[in-house]
């Protein structure tokens, strides 16, 4: 029963910090310093803190069916006659494919070993956390002009090579945040912060499943009663709690720019750096 209460506190943090640019990986090893599962297999955690995104993917499809589902039906006068694909959806997915292969291509070159061993810590979190925090407030303040993209279907393949490459930064340093880092380089790069939100959470959708299906392989498949428990628990409300977090998100930011996370993760970095100065994580 402690482990399930445990499953709903680390689902609410990943559906929070998931689409918000804080991180939620980052949220969720601090977390584990101070709830931990007790009873489950080893390397239990390391799998669950990923698989648990999976929540949030299906969050992202619920909400935006229409906007990512290629296959639509014809329509005619005469009614519906079979299914075509839609050339701009097809043509997004194109962008959000090639926005991921600088991720894919660290996995092939075991890049992301070398991180998982080296930077998943506190230390490196508390840094993450100010470096992206301050340069949410850097590019809000200079940020004058109009954006050069206002609709997703302007997006260029270059600029999803340049989102993607951002993405890399946040694959292999905890505390940047996923989202936090490609909103940062689609900002950079003149796109509107509606567009950059938004193609944040389709890039999202197969960056996430590749690394939760990489995580089930390399635990395996010997799930004991209790921790399918767990993960369905924790995945179900991270489902929840991201629905409702990206709607907050999608409103707030049609009024209010990102400069609030950007101060959110910096006092956040430094309570972290008081924290592991005091030894208590």
């Amino acid at each position: 029963m402690f482990n399930i209460l445990k499953a709903i506190v680390f689902g609410v943090i990943e559906g929070i910090t998931e689409w918000l640019p804080i991180s939620s990986t980052g949220h969720l090893i601090l977390a584990e310093s101070f709830i931990k599962f007790k009873g489950l297999s080893a390397g239990f955690w390391d799998m669950f803190e990923v698989v648990i995104q999976l929540g949030a993917i299906l969050a992202v499809v619920i909400l935006y069916f229409k906007q990512i589902w290629p296959l639509k039906r014809k329509k005619s006068k005469h009614g519906d006659k079979g299914f075509k694909f839609d050339k701009n959806i097809l043509n997004l997915w194109g962008k959000i494919i090639v926005a991921c292969i600088p991720a894919v291509a660290i996995v092939l070159l075991g890049i992301d070993e070398f991180a998982d061993e080296h930077f998943y810590n506190p230390t490196c979190i508390s840094i993450m956390l100010i470096l992206v925090g301050i340069a949410f407030i850097i590019i809000e303040n200079i940020k004058k002009k109009d954006p050069r993209v206002s609709d997703i279907k302007d997006l260029t393949y270059k600029d999803a090579i340049i989102i993607g490459l951002f993405q890399l930064i946040a694959a292999l340093f905890p505390g940047t945040s996923r989202s936090g880092a490609t909103i940062v380089g689609a900002l950079l790069i003149g796109i509107s912060r509606t567009v950059a939100a938004e193609y944040t959470f389709y890039l999202g959708i197969p960056a996430m499943a590749g690394a939760s299906l990489l995580k089930i392989l390399d635990f395996g498949l010997k799930f004991t009663g209790e921790e399918i428990a767990v993960l369905l628990v924790g995945t179900i409300i991270s489902l929840i709690v991201s629905i409702l977090i990206i709607r907050f998100l999608m409103n707030y930011i049609k009024k209010h720019d990102f400069k609030v996370f950007g101060y959110y993760r910096i006092g956040l970095g430094i309570l972290v750096i008081i924290l592991l100065l005091a030894g208590v994580i």
